[in-house]
């Protein structure tokens, strides 16, 4: 089994969560990637003195260290901002398991190797009922076969687009995959200017 990820479940029993929930607006002060993660989800892990809320699921203690977030329908709606995926990386989550992403947020996550799985409502049911189960859910993220495993869960398969496939495996960004065509872009540029010799 090829391992892209293996950690422990979040549970996050929400639809349409957006971005301005994910990182609020007043944090967006900063394009250096940095700092982000004491802002995820401010609104709800945090009371109006600035402790943390223990009502809320990522304040759980047995769920530190979770790197897997287990949400519902429609995440990452909302503005296009990219410091939502940022915010959630620096957090520790490299998976997210949901029905649904908002496009502009998928495509964000992927460019930030992050993994949005896409399941069926009925798949995340039992999920979040493994999670009200057992205190500690862990599975596993096998990318090249696409499934998803874990005890005392029936392994589940998912879909991924080829490309963001193929980033997540090679580790490589957008840039990252067009630094390797360096050589032919060099050669074109050679070409290019033979032919335009007056430039």
């Amino acid at each position: 089994m090829s391992v892209f990820h293996q950690g422990l479940v979040a549970p996050l029993d929400k639809n349409n969560v957006d971005t301005d929930q994910i990182i609020p607006k007043q944090f967006l002060t900063s394009t250096s990637r940095d700092g982000f993660d004491k802002a995820l989800f401010y609104d709800w892990r945090y009371l109006d003195d600035g402790q943390p809320d223990p009502n809320f699921v990522l304040n759980y203690s047995q769920y530190q260290g979770a790197s897997i977030l287990l949400t519902r329908d429609n995440f990452g709606c909302g503005s296009s901002r990219e410091h939502a995926p940022w915010a959630l990386k620096q957090y520790g989550f490299t998976v997210i398991l949901a029905e649904s992403f908002a496009d502009i947020f998928f495509n964000n996550c992927g460019n930030n190797q992050m993994l949005c799985i896409a399941l069926p409502a009925s798949t995340l049911d039992t999920l979040f009922e493994a999670c009200e189960q057992q205190p500690l859910v862990h599975v596993s993220i096998d990318l090249e076969a696409q499934t998803i495993s874990g005890a005392g869960i029936a392994t589940i398969d998912f879909e991924v687009r080829e490309d963001i496939k193929s980033r997540l495996l090679s580790g490589l960004d957008f840039i990252g995959e067009t630094e390797l065509l360096n050589a032919q872009i060099d050669a074109f540029e050679q070409q290019l200017a033979q032919a335009r010799p007056w430039q």
